[in-house]
């Protein structure tokens, strides 16, 4: 009787070992089987990455924003209060605005600056003539919009500084005569006090 007992504890052991040991197979096939599609993934994301670094759809590219920036002015000294609506209408006459651009720095606060894309390359002249004309009362500067080559940063001379004479980066040295002893004394050396509480 207790043998029984045992072999069928036994049976329902091995059978509950069993569906565990299943369980675990289906769990690490959906595992490998999620691996092997986020490496699909990917692999798919690299590729158009690859494509986008590619040297001729950079080209392609580096051609379309010249021909963007061809048609674009910058317009400088521009009221921090002025909306992208006004600007546009203040070009209108020059051409068909395609686009007004009013660069924010990273609170969206106005940096004073707006870039205006035409559709029609010849309103960049006309625009041109818009130079020192008046917008919320400030004198707008404009300027044709020149191209950003990606890397390459616009060189500025160091220029020196008027303060230091022709003498260049050597720093500053104070005449002999403001020595710390005044001019010709000779400083006396002397045994350093020592501290004695009950002297």
């Amino acid at each position: 009787m207790e043998n029984d007992d045992v072999d069928m504890l036994g049976a329902d052991n091995n059978e509950a070992v069993c569906n565990e040991l299943d369980d675990m197979k289906k769990r690490l096939k959906e595992m490998e089987d999620e691996a092997a599609a986020l490496r699909e993934m990917q692999a798919k994301v690299e590729k158009e990455m690859g494509s986008a670094q590619d040297p001729a759809t950079a080209a392609a590219s580096q051609t379309n924003r010249e021909e963007v920036d061809a048609r674009s002015i910058f317009v400088g000294n521009v009221d921090y209060s002025c909306t992208p609506e006004e600007v546009q209408q203040h070009f209108q006459s020059c051409g068909t605005v395609n686009r007004v651009t009013i660069r924010t720095d990273k609170f969206g606060q106005p940096k004073g600056y707006a870039y205006v894309e035409f559709v029609e390359v010849e309103a960049v002249q006309e625009a041109l003539l818009l130079n020192e004309s008046e917008l919320h009362g400030r004198q707008l500067k404009v300027t044709a919009k020149r191209t950003n080559v990606p890397g390459m940063k616009q060189y500025r001379p160091r220029r020196s500084n008027p303060y230091m004479g022709s003498r260049g980066r050597t720093p500053y040295a104070a005449p002999f005569a403001y020595a710390p002893y005044g001019f010709g004394k000779v400083p006396r050396f002397r045994m350093a006090m020592r501290y004695s509480p009950y002297y």
